[in-house]
């Protein structure tokens, strides 16, 4: 359980550290809830560390923390380069728990992304977002966001 943070702070956004692992994964578990996956849900503390932590990471994740809680996840992944020779940012999770929301943890996060994307020479950061989640769309609206009116997301399931 998160714990409520008080309205009056701020958000502090952070890389993740290996003792953040429990708590993102707590995040990442009430992410796999809310969008219907969590049947599937196989991820462990574990992987979080061995897989974001180790000697080649294949994500990273920006924790927020208000009054020494994590209340917020941006896990991200990089596509090195695509046609313009330039990397794209992937976020990949964006979760904020329900007590700290409206404290804009999430804006902090995204933020902080934008600046990790801008320091590497990113020419963007893409997402999906669930077609019925209306106030995910309206938030990233918010940060001038936008659908892409060109490309659509489609995948091809290897496993079932």
């Amino acid at each position: 359980m998160t714990p409520t943070p008080s309205p009056a702070r701020k958000a502090v956004v952070r890389p993740f550290e290996r003792r953040d692992a429990g708590a993102v994964l707590v995040l990442m578990r009430a992410l796999a809830v809310f969008e219907g996956y969590d049947d599937k849900f196989r991820v462990t503390e574990a992987d979080i560390v061995d897989h974001g932590l180790g000697p080649s990471p294949r994500f990273g994740v920006f924790v927020a923390e208000v009054d020494g809680a994590i209340v917020g996840i941006a896990v991200h992944y990089l596509i090195p380069w695509t046609y313009d020779l330039k990397p794209v940012v992937v976020l990949k999770e964006l979760y904020v728990a329900e007590a700290a929301r409206g404290m804009s943890v999430g804006h902090a996060l995204v933020e902080r992304l934008r600046d990790h994307a801008t320091s590497i020479g990113a020419s963007a950061i893409k997402w999906t977002v669930l077609h019925s989640n209306m106030p995910a769309k309206a938030f990233y609206r918010s940060l001038d966001g936008r659908a892409d009116d060109i490309w659509e997301l489609w995948k091809l399931t290897i496993d079932g």
